[in-house]
């Protein structure tokens, strides 16, 4: 854990304290995007309060993209228990792609509809959305009236922001000038990447935007960028401590005396008072504070741990580390064997036990555990694997088709009526998928049928580590069943079909996923219903150890246990992975920061870890898993 006191900023929320020395915007850290939804609604209402009192009315500048959707929620939830009244806000929005259809379930008009303003008391008409729907010769006169009407309002009052990988605000990418103003522009690489999985595909993500400029968004009296999640560390960092830059618009924000940077605890992780915190004041050497100093004095030495020299910590910043030692040896050798006892061989993994992984898709399960499931079924433990969603929208369409034809041509050998079955392959081609657009919701049918393509796949997936197929078990929960990227929250319904799951098994050790870089939030989603499930659990609770997702692998600092795995081991894993079938290739969701297949990224990261451990001095092993576990 980082060294960090708390101060109460909210009702309910804490924030993360430290040196700000090397921030040149004010920036506030808390735990998790729970708390940043908290206080940023706590925020919102009370501008509209002061604001609508003050003058009769409140102009809120509003975002779109998954960061935001907690707040929004947060502030529906308050307006329907009547704290919070939105009769008298004006609304505009950032930004729209361009050209688009406000039907379309790409657009942010539709997305400000759904996720707020058809769920609170705001007047249509005091709703401004810009219109990626104008014909193109109209679009200079749309945005001249745009930044006519924000003026005839009298400015924001309070404007939202989000942050792309590429340091934007709004869609102002990369040379936007400060005094830019609501225009069209052409998005970026990165950008489109970004929103690839929105749209099914890079090569259908518009390539232009109708945005608020810098010097709008500048304009506004208070403005917060909210960020969430470790994919977002690095262009934080720089936004928040680096030099003022067109290349990262968001650092035009250091010149704006009433604007608050709000992050969660992984956006933050790059942060000097965060990452390297000793660089800038004293801190309490614990043991977690002592691992990661000297893990981190290793690599910035490239030297192994034990090899440390006294001049290497008092060259580094950690002459108060080592002033409460005899000498380097001391702290090297501590660490080293904090380090050594995180590794577990499958004689030192639980034997014998009642074990439950949950899986937010049907492959995450092999992506993320599969070396350990399968020592842990050579174990003799009872393992069932949970996939909590059905993973449908991440099949194409041709895998359908593909899948079709397989039983029309097997139906003769399986004695079903071939005719029958082309019949209904034709029917399913006709209503489903003729026609069907990139992005279009799937017909009842087809998603049926996408869901089943992925459990088959499962169960041949765990097959390949040893287990039967018996041991998986499909939730299939509703916040899932939308047919479109975008999810509805976490229900009730969700989380009691986790604690019936729960109940049945009566698991002693649990697998989740603790994803901090999930671009969708679905993994997050299925923590949140795991966590309220087991607060229910009336059984003794069970340990709980949490693995990361496709895109990232916890540190060995911050890892709690090191499985090796073997050459062997490591390709039964990746055969495994391989049994996805409709995700290999070419992946619908594949993460727009990682063109690799999941299989390469988790090869890398198995042999990066071991390979890490052996720069660090620790004994050599050809691949390694990582977990966290999650204290009560």
């Amino acid at each position: 854990m980082s060294h960090v006191s708390h101060i109460a900023v909210s009702r309910t929320v804490a924030a993360i304290e430290g040196s700000r020395e090397r921030e040149r915007v004010r920036t506030v850290i808390v735990e998790d995007p729970d708390d940043l939804a908290v206080l940023l609604a706590d925020r919102v209402v009370e501008i509209i309060q002061r604001e609508t009192e003050a003058k009769g009315r409140c102009v809120l500048g509003l975002a779109t993209g998954s960061t935001p959707i907690g707040i929004y929620r947060e502030l529906i939830r308050r307006h329907q228990g009547g704290n919070v009244d939105f009769s008298h806000v004006i609304t505009f929005n950032l930004d729209e792609y361009y050209p688009m259809s406000p039907s379309s379930i790409h657009s942010y008009r539709r997305y400000m509809m759904e996720n707020l303003l058809s769920q609170v008391n705001i007047d249509p008409a005091n709703v401004h959305i810009p219109d990626g729907s104008v014909a193109r010769e109209r679009v200079a006169g749309h945005c001249r009236e745009y930044e006519e009407a924000i003026r005839a309002v009298g400015g924001i009052d309070f404007q939202i922001l989000g942050i792309g990988r590429s340091g934007h605000i709004g869609f102002n990418e990369p040379g936007s000038p400060p005094e830019s103003r609501t225009q069209l522009i052409t998005l970026d690489t990165i950008t489109r990447k970004d929103a690839a999985a929105d749209f099914f595909g890079e090569d259908n993500v518009p390539a232009e935007a109708i945005t608020m400029g810098v010097a709008t968004i500048l304009e506004a009296r208070e403005i917060a960028l909210i960020a969430t999640g470790e994919h977002k560390a690095a262009i934080v960092r720089q936004a928040v401590e680096d030099e003022i830059s067109s290349n990262v618009t968001a650092t035009y924000l250091q010149q704006h005396a009433g604007a608050t940077v709000y992050l969660d605890l992984p956006a933050a992780g790059e942060l000097t008072r965060i990452k390297t915190p000793w660089v800038l004041e004293p801190v309490e050497w614990t043991p977690e504070m002592t691992e990661r100093a000297v893990v981190w004095l290793a690599d910035r030495t490239e030297k192994a741990i034990l090899k440390l020299t006294a001049k290497d910590y008092r060259e580094n910043d950690l002459s108060p580390l080592l002033s409460k030692y005899q000498s380097a040896g001391e702290p090297n050798g501590e660490v080293f064997s904090r380090l050594r006892d995180k590794i577990c061989g499958r004689a030192k993994l639980p034997t014998g036990k009642r074990i439950l992984a949950f899986s937010p898709h049907p492959d995450d399960d092999v992506i993320s555990m599969g070396g350990i499931l399968r020592k842990l079924w050579e174990n003799e433990n009872e393992i069932s694997v949970a996939y909590m969603t059905s993973g449908n929208i991440a099949v194409f369409d041709h895998d359908v088709r593909r899948h079709l034809s397989f039983v029309e041509r097997a139906a003769p050998t399986l004695g079903i009526e071939r005719a029958e079955v082309r019949r209904t392959r034709h029917a399913i081609e006709d209503s489903g998928l003729k026609g069907k657009r990139p992005g279009d919701v799937d017909s009842d049918e087809v998603q049926a049928l996408k869901r089943v393509i992925r459990e088959s796949e499962a169960v041949a997936a765990i097959a390949e580590l040893g287990l039967p197929p018996k041991a998986a078990r499909f939730l299939n929960m509703p916040f899932y069943h939308t047919g479109e990227v975008r999810k509805r929250p976490i229900s009730e319904e969700d989380v009691e079909i986790v604690v019936q799951l729960l109940h049945e098994v009566r698991p002693e050790l649990v697998f989740v996923a603790g994803d901090l870089s999930d671009p969708h939030g679905t993994h997050r989603m299925c923590k949140s219903a795991i966590d309220r499930a087991l607060a229910r659990y009336t059984e003794t609770p069970p340990e709980v150890w949490l693995y990361r997702g496709a895109w990232e692998e916890w540190s060995i600092t911050q890892a709690d246990v090191l499985v090796p795995l073997s050459q062997e081991e490591l390709r039964r894993k990746i055969l495994a992975i391989f049994k996805h079938q409709s995700q290999k290739d070419v992946a619908a969701f594949p993460g727009g920061y990682d063109d690799r297949e999941f299989w390469q990224r988790v090869q890398a990261r198995n042999l990066d870890t071991a390979a890490e451990a052996d720069r660090l001095g620790l004994p050599e092993y050809y691949a390694m898993e990582a977990y966290r576990i999650e204290l009560p």
